[in-house]
């Protein structure tokens, strides 16, 4: 998997380790996760190399959930290259390699065509990657999420807090906050399907039931 170290990975990986189905976690991150466990092997790699760390990646199931803000990139230059160029390239090479399922976290809403940044840029990346000879894909689309994260985002806590008024009042119920470790439950879900499908929030939320 990519993005262990985010809110949803963080959930995923402690998930992953609990969940009988898997043996093998291989974990790709830019900066130690700080979660140890035999079933997991965590390899700390520069995405701008993947010369370095291609072969890696390989097995049944590639799980996705890398990602950043504008905050934290300082631009959008630097957020689309973590956000899309980075994970096209990993999944480009899993499809290369022999993974066969490709399980997504994109975003509500996500669209090509919009003219908001970062709805254009996740609808670009679930283009992207349907493309790709993956046997099965998985695209998660949850709204924004809610949990505990290593870095302090006030703006989103904000945001979130605004989110549920609004959706108490039964507005923008599209956009509604969701848990990361439901979040995290819908992608191993996920995980388990036969087919391709895209899974919007309403959806995200069955499929964790």
């Amino acid at each position: 998997m990519i993005g262990a170290t985010g809110m949803v990975g963080t959930q995923l990986i402690q998930a992953l380790i609990e969940n009988e189905d898997y043996s093998e976690i291989l974990s790709l991150v830019r900066r130690p996760g700080g979660i140890t466990n035999p079933k997991l092997t965590e390899r700390i790699i520069n995405f701008d190399e993947p010369e370095t760390w291609s072969q890696l990646v390989t097995g049944n199931v590639l799980f996705s959930t890398l990602g950043t803000t504008i905050a934290q990139a300082k631009s959008k230059g630097a957020q689309y290259k973590v956000d899309f160029t980075y994970q096209y390239t990993v999944a480009k090479i899993a499809a290369e390699n022999g993974v066969t399922h490709y399980v997504l976290v994109s975003s509500a809403g996500a669209n090509s065509t919009s003219k908001a940044f970062y709805i254009k840029m996740k609808g670009e990346l679930e283009n992207a990657v349907l493309s790709l000879p993956f046997e099965i894909i998985s695209i998660i689309r949850p709204g924004i999420l809610a949990g505990n994260r290593i870095q302090n985002r006030p703006a989103e806590k904000i945001g979130i807090i605004i989110m549920k008024g609004l959706n108490n009042l039964g507005l923008l119920k599209r956009y509604r906050p969701i848990h990361a470790s439901i979040v995290a439950k819908a992608m191993i879900m996920g995980a388990k399907a036969r087919q391709s499908a895209t899974y919007t929030l309403d959806k995200v939320f069955k499929l964790a039931e």
